[in-house]
This record gives C-alpha cells, sequence and structure tokens, in this order.
C-alpha cells in the first residue's frame, strides 16, 4: 500500500482561517506546510521538496501569479503543480493562469471533497510523471543518469555557473581497451565490466551536486559544479584509482592487465559569450591526450597530467 503521507504539500494564503480549514482536509492524508506570505512561499518551494502548491491568488505581499512566474522559471521548482485558490472565477482570469503554468483552481468557499479530490488527482498524476522522467533519464544497463539526463544537466549547471561566475568541470572518462575486452571475455562480462566501472564512479561519487552519467559505450562523464581545474584534477585521480582498485583482469590491457579508465578534465568558468560545446570539446581533447599518453592517467585541458604509478606510459 502506498505511503500517502510521503506527499508534500504547501498551502499558500494569507487568511489564517483557510489554511487551518486547508490543514484540517488533507493532513489525514498529506504532509502539509503553510505560508502566508508569498516570499516565505518562495523560500519553502525553493529548500524543501514539494509535490504540490495551493496558491491564493490575491496575497497581502505579492500577487500569486508572480509567485507562480517565479516558480516557472527556475529547475528546482519548474515541475512542482499549482492549485490556484481564489474567490472569483472568471474565464479569463483561468486561461491566464494555465498560461503561466497552473494546473487547477479552487474556488472559495471550500468544500472538503472538491479540495481533497482535486488535490489527490494532481499527486497521482505527479507521482507518474516523476516516474517516467526517472526511468527516461537512466541507462537501463548501468542505472546511472544517461546522456539525455546529462545533457540537461550539464546545460542546467552551465547557465548556473554563468549566473554564479562559479567555475564549472567536467570529466570523460572511457574504458581503456574496452572493445578488445568484449571480444576476449564476451559481451555478459562486458556488461558486467560497465555495471562494475559505473558503481565505482557512483560511490566515489559524494557531493550531492555532482552527476555520474554514461554517455553511451564505454564512455562517462562526470560533472563537478563550483569546482576548480586542481580540485577537478584531484576528483578524476580519485576515480581512475576507484576502478584499478577494482582488479578486474584484462589480459589485453597492457601494461596493466586489469581494467582501467582513462579520463579527460576540463575546467571553465563560462561567461555570455561561451558556448557549452567548447567544454565538452575541452574535455575530449583531454582525453585524446590520455590515450595517447600510455591510458590510465588523468589529463587536463591546460595540459596538466597525472601519471598513473602502476606501470609504463608508453603503448
Amino acid at each position: 500500500m502506498e505511503n500517502i503521507n510521503q506527499h508534500k504539500i504547501l498551502a499558500v494564503d494569507d487568511s489564517p482561517e483557510n489554511l487551518d480549514l486547508i490543514k484540517n482536509i488533507l493532513e489525514p492524508h498529506y504532509q502539509v506546510k503553510v505560508a502566508v506570505r508569498g516570499d516565505l512561499a518562495l523560500q519553502i518551494a525553493n529548500t524543501q521538496d514539494l509535490d504540490l502548491i495551493l496558491l491564493d491568488i490575491m496575497l497581502d505581499d505579492m500577487d500569486g501569479y508572480e509567485i507562480c512566474k517565479r516558480l516557472k522559471s527556475h529547475d528546482k521548482t519548474r515541475n512542482i503543480p499549482i492549485i490556484f485558490l481564489t474567490a472569483k472565477r472568471s474565464e479569463e482570469d483561468e486561461v491566464h493562469g494555465f498560461r503561466i503554468g497552473g494546473n487547477d483552481y479552487i474556488t472559495k468557499p471550500f468544500s472538503p471533497s472538491i479540495v481533497l479530490a482535486r488535490v489527490k488527482t494532481q499527486i497521482q498524476l505527479k507521482t507518474k510523471s516523476d516516474l517516467l522522467e526517472k526511468l527516461a533519464s537512466l541507462d537501463g544497463l548501468t542505472e546511472i543518469p544517461n546522456r539525455r539526463a546529462f545533457d540537461a544537466a550539464l546545460e542546467r549547471q552551465w547557465n548556473q555557473s554563468k549566473r554564479n561566475g562559479m567555475p564549472l568541470s567536467l570529466l570523460i572518462a572511457d574504458i581503456d581497451h574496452f572493445k578488445q575486452f568484449n571480444d576476449y571475455y564476451g559481451h555478459p562480462l562486458g556488461d558486467d565490466c560497465l555495471k562494475k566501472v559505473s558503481a565505482s564512479l557512483r560511490t566515489t561519487t559524494h557531493r550531492p551536486e555532482d552527476l555520474v552519467a554514461r554517455l553511451g559505450g564505454e564512455e562517462f562523464a562526470i560533472l563537478l559544479p563550483n569546482t576548480d581545474a586542481i580540485g577537478a584534477m584531484i576528483r578524476a585521480d580519485q576515480y581512475r584509482q576507484a576502478v584499478e582498485n577494482l582488479k578486474t583482469p584484462h589480459i589485453l590491457n597492457e601494461p596493466y592487465r586489469l581494467v582501467t579508465i582513462s579520463i579527460g578534465v576540463a575546467t571553465l568558468q563560462p561567461h555570455a559569450r561561451d558556448d557549452v560545446s567548447t567544454l565538452l570539446g575541452a574535455a575530449d581533447n583531454a582525453l585524446y591526450q590520455a590515450k595517447h599518453q600510455g591510458r590510465n592517467r588523468v589529463c587536463g585541458h591546460n595540459k596538466q597530467t597525472f601519471d598513473t604509478p602502476s606501470g609504463d606510459a608508453d603503448t
């Protein structure tokens, strides 16, 4: 049975009596947060994981439509469904609310059965939408984010770095001689290898804002927001060592005879005219250098290199 109390709802109304009524209706079924001001509502929405917002259109400090616009303009809050609360319901108002991202309307005075039914409908729709989004964003084999999820995260973090002036680092990792591994050991063991490497990369990632994704084949990407070039090189070598420490046999990967990865590192502080392809290209070029210099190593786009202590650098 679904634990419905895990769903969290924010009710925004400048009338304490209305908020008490909403809480009485919904609290037997959901977690309910309340706000009497628009600025407090925005603060809660940006700091907590909400499943639905009930939003009064007429507030003392801010128009409910303006709050909706702000919520829909930010990545964290744009997918939260919004039900407008209103005492007057004209066709023009409804159309405007739907146009800016609202999902439904509830008129005052409240009917408890109508409130509960409309809330339940929006919660069910969001639950299904979240599940579909998750499935569409995961790699089927390794169960880590896929290329689609990576592209979206890269665009999001790139734009955020532009706004806050902080560096953004990208690591592109590639399993060394993976085609030879597949040919020699067979595709089932090749799939196991991909799972082990992806799990190692994931468990070596500790910050919630960092992202490990499979780009396709034997290539992975690691996105590190707010990380400078030195920090990115250090992190990259930790990933390299973690994969080598798996001690997965690969006799065709000379001189290491283990599964290893090469990593290209790029760090940029984006400016207004910069394009995200610059970061991708720099990381790709750095990965090429790591392969060219002997594999199982980390190279930065500024020619920095972390050589492995495990063996000779010659190919």
